[in-house]
């Protein structure tokens, strides 16, 4: 099997049951769904699952580790003469439109983090990991340090900041919205400064 076909297979397979999770509990409420239910749902077995995911919740949310070199990678392959703050934008505008496309299966994932509080807590841990992923490719994209510069943190956490804004605003919205508008209307908010705000 050639890498490209098996890593296509794992893929698939983190796809499904991820679905299969995230259905389950939309159906039954996070309390009514094991392991064993969402692996049988996606036709395989529960040792299977666990090559995957760690937890039901990271299964649910879909939480994937390569998610986080994805970003970092996505920001390092920007133009080198384009600003931070623009490649930070122009890398969560892609992203939005990437997420939009999954007309189905986004506005599930929101509904049902909303529908069921006990997740927030791994979800934070996660943008936490994701903050610090993005810090990191921030300080060496500007040549600063991530443990004692405050730019790197500062500019992760604001995009962070910017992104889950936008969600939120889109599941507010029915989902009709234009997530990519609403990333843009956040980054414009900031660029125009808080001293522009009303008072």
């Amino acid at each position: 099997m050639t890498t490209g076909l098996r890593e296509r297979k794992k893929a698939a397979t983190r796809s499904a049951l991820h679905e299969a999770a995230l259905r389950l509990v939309a159906e039954r409420g996070l309390d009514g769904v094991s392991v064993d239910d969402i692996a049988a749902r996606a036709d395989v077995s529960p040792r299977t699952f666990f090559n995957y995911f760690a937890t039901k919740d990271d299964a649910v949310l879909g939480l994937d580790p390569a998610e986080l070199r994805r970003t970092a990678q996505a920001l390092a392959g920007r133009p080198a003469d384009e600003s931070t703050v623009a490649a930070l934008r122009a890398v969560q505008r892609e992203q939005a439109e990437e997420m939009a496309r999954e007309t189905e299966l986004w506005p599930l994932r929101l509904q049902v983090i909303e529908a069921n509080p006990d997740l927030v807590g791994r979800l934070v841990t996660h943008f936490g990991e994701a903050d610090r992923a993005l810090a990191t490719a921030v300080a060496e994209r500007t040549g600063t340090d991530v443990d004692t510069d405050t730019l790197p943190t500062l500019l992760a956490l604001t995009s962070g900041a910017v992104m889950r804004t936008a969600l939120h605003r889109w599941l507010t919205s029915g989902f009709t919205d234009s997530l990519p508008r609403l990333v843009d209307e956040a980054w414009d908010v900031l660029a125009r400064g808080l001293a522009a705000l009303p008072h």
